[in-house]
């Protein structure tokens, strides 16, 4: 099931599309450099760095706007219209 919990503004989905976009790069270059040891070891510490980051703008936005959760549920956003749904089975 999508569930309708709220939005964000533009703002704060300009952020979040920013690291989603970011993560995407950082897992396609993994498959690039995984031969490469060093770049390897700074694209996986920056892939860290940047999926703390994506987990803490939804942690701080599911404050801020009080969203339901569900315990086998997880959060995702329209970048479109900037709503935020609760999927959930």
């Amino acid at each position: 099931m999508k569930k309708k919990i709220g939005a964000v503004t533009e703002d704060e989905k300009e952020e979040i599309l920013s690291l989603f976009e970011r993560k995407n790069g950082l897992a396609e270059l993994a498959k690039i450099v995984k031969d490469d040891d060093t770049l390897y070891e700074k694209m996986v510490k920056d892939m860290g760095a940047t999926s703390t980051r994506f987990q803490q703008w939804w942690n701080n936005m599911a404050a801020k706007y009080q969203w339901e959760s569900a315990e086998d549920g997880n959060w995702e956003i329209d970048f479109e219209t900037n709503e935020v749904f609760l999927k959930y089975s």
